[in-house]
């Protein structure tokens, strides 16, 4: 197992040094760099140029601000060196340039569209705008938006490159057992304390007086926009509780394979460019869209949520329904996983007796050091079968209900075991097949690709063949 991770590090650079959300950002989707990418040519001033990659070029003060985005998560870099931030950078500068080969598409909306929330988000990190631009010695914030935009095209393109790589990569049961066999039993991982979660969701009933009142005020700024009394983007920053897209005036980019819910994505292939929807319902509450522009496949679109009010006669319903539920489990009238079947409102668990998916691992078993925070202060102290108490549980847009939660299976911490762990174990056999099918890819794109390393650089101990001999 041992052989994994490294060959994990070195497949994914200094990425390996930060935690999980940092380094998707700053290495993986975000990569550092100084000045917008452009091809080289003979003319081009070398000055400042350590390495080429294609039609890409990396600056030495490019690794100079990798080394500001590590510190600026208050991360160490006393053991990450320059020239791994180079092999990191050299790779990324591949991935993105054998991307526009294969005719991999980013548009610029796609990334007009990421680029606030990063910007707001990188500027609450900072503590405003000017500290932002002093950090990255950019003069103004027209300069490090331009510059932010190139770092985020760059990222876009270099994991839909990564993707395109891994995602035919499979992996059999066979496979899976080789792989398993392959480590002396003192090698083998350690699995932690884990468990499986089950729980029944009692949504509170929202009366048809407060759904009329959604309704109305959906129409009437469908009406002001349609008579040019407001924009729909005004409306959608002042008004939707969908606080993902309200701060961009309700915008998405919809492909008829993304994972949303069916009657979003019935009404946005429906409607022409121009048009507003009718307000319609989904399981998040009430909506209207208006279609900008339609891309074969792609449909770029605003939309307005409202949430319906519940009322307090309403949640005592519902907080009498779960304890009556409750009730007859502990009794032993039902089974939780019946109960779940016949009485719970949450679609996604109803049909499996209530069972969470691990949304890291996509099995039913939380690894307790890892889950969720607030998931594990409600079953941190429930006994194996143990049914909690009615809980009041508020997502993020605002609604609330009412659940219950029981632990199924508790899994004491042990050594791996094939039959016990088989999701595990195939997992990391997947992903050290697409480690190699990176590495074979790497390697075959290396020599056919312009690549020079320039100075200093050259005396590298890098991983990959940069230095071509």
């Amino acid at each position: 197992m041992k052989s994994i991770i490294k060959n994990a590090c070195l497949v994914f650079g200094v990425a390996a040094f930060f935690n999980a959300a940092s380094a998707q950002e700053i290495i993986q989707s975000d990569t550092v760099k100084t000045v917008a990418p452009k091809p080289v040519s003979q003319k081009q001033k070398i000055d400042g140029v350590i390495g080429v990659v294609g039609d890409y070029v990396i600056l030495d003060s490019d690794i100079d601000i990798a080394y500001i985005e590590i510190t600026s998560q208050g991360n160490p870099t006393k053991d990450i060196t320059r020239c791994q931030i180079l092999g990191k950078l050299l790779e990324d500068k591949l991935y993105a340039h054998q991307a526009i080969q294969d005719s991999i598409v980013v548009t610029d909306a796609e990334i007009n569209n990421m680029m606030e929330e990063r910007i707001d988000a990188f500027v609450e990190r900072a503590g405003s705008m000017e500290k932002l631009l002093k950090i990255y010695k950019r003069p103004t914030e027209e300069d490090f938006r331009t510059y932010f935009f190139d770092i985020l095209k760059m990222g876009k393109l270099t994991s839909e490159m990564r993707n395109k790589i891994i995602e035919a990569v499979e992996i059999t049961p066979e496979e899976v057992r080789t792989f398993f066999k392959k480590f002396p039993k003192e090698d083998l991982p350690q699995i932690g304390a884990e468990i499986e979660v089950s729980q029944i969701v009692i949504n509170p009933e929202v009366t048809k007086a407060e759904k009329q009142k959604v309704i109305d005020k959906l129409n009437e700024f469908r009406t002001d926009v349609l008579s040019g009394n407001g924009s729909f983007f005004s409306k959608a920053v002042l008004y939707s509780k969908d606080e993902g897209t309200k701060s961009n005036g309700g915008f998405m980019r919809v492909n008829r394979k993304n994972n949303l819910v069916k009657e979003f994505k019935e009404r946005a292939f429906s409607l022409e460019e121009g048009q507003i929807s009718e307000p319609f319902e989904t399981e998040y509450g009430w909506h209207i869209i208006m279609v900008e522009k339609i891309r074969g496949q792609d449909v770029d679109l605003r939309h307005i949520l409202l949430i319906p009010k519940i009322s307090e006669e309403a949640m005592q319903e519902a907080k009498d329904e779960i304890v009556g539920i409750r009730n007859k489990i502990v009794n032993g009238d039902i089974t939780f996983a019946d109960a779940a079947r016949s009485s719970s409102d949450e679609k996604e668990t109803r049909a499996n007796g209530g069972v969470l998916t691990n949304p890291q691992t996509l099995d039913p078993r939380f690894d307790l050091t890892k889950m969720d925070p607030s998931l594990y202060v409600q079953v941190s102290d429930l006994q194996e079968g143990q049914v909690s108490q009615p809980i009041v549980d508020e997502d993020r847009l605002g609604r609330k209900t009412y659940k219950l939660i029981t632990v199924t299976k508790r899994y004491d911490a042990h050594t791996a075991d094939y039959a016990l762990d088989y999701l595990k174990i195939k997992d990391l056999a997947l992903k050290e097949k697409q480690i190699k099918a990176i590495g074979d890819w790497t390697e075959e794109k290396i020599k056919e690709t312009y690549i020079k390393i320039n100075g200093e650089y050259r005396d590298c101990a890098f991983v990959n063949n940069w230095v071509k001999k």
